[in-house]
């Protein structure tokens, strides 16, 4: 399966790439060889955390690489009043007596913490292609669901401000 991704995405990750892999993988071979130099490798912790973060990098490398070749470019399509891509929405959700609002937006720069949920979340799935007023049905398990009605709908855009995920 490919990831949908924005173009913005994929810059982000370009970006990162480029970074890890000519400016931060020669730093981190470097470290891994000075800790080496220490000597005894059985008990050397310094040896064994450079390499970690050495091998931390060429993970990511490797996550970054395969995103990039797999995703599938998407185009954020604005359409007046309906909660899409980038959108923040305000909805209330029966039994709660304050409303939460969200930012529906790529996997990639999800942050539940943050407000910023994933299209592919089940609040995302369920807010995606509605408008004000409507009552939604959020399927978070096979047993559990809730009901909520949108309350309000700013439209957004990409704009680079929302950071990709790390590991």
């Amino acid at each position: 399966m490919n990831d949908e991704l924005t173009a913005v995405d994929i810059k982000k990750m370009k970006e990162e790439l480029e970074y890890r892999t000519n400016t931060l993988r020669g730093k981190l071979i470097a470290e891994v060889q000075y800790a080496r130099s220490f000597g005894d490798l059985s008990e050397n912790f310094e040896y064994k955390a450079a390499k970690q973060e050495k091998n931390r990098n060429e993970s990511r490398i490797r996550y970054l690489e395969r995103m990039i070749a797999s995703a599938k470019v998407i185009e954020v399509k604005e359409r007046d009043g309906v909660a899409g891509l980038f959108s923040r929405v305000t909805f209330l959700a029966d039994g709660d007596d304050e409303p939460t609002e969200v930012r529906i937006v790529t996997t990639l720069r999800q942050n539940p913490l943050e407000g910023l949920i994933s299209k592919e979340s089940p609040v995302g799935r369920a807010l995606m292609g509605k408008k004000v007023g409507d009552r939604v049905t959020i399927h978070v398990s096979d047993d559990f669901s809730y009901d909520a009605v949108i309350q309000s709908i700013e439209p957004g855009e990409d704009d680079e401000s929302l950071e990709i995920m790390k590991f």
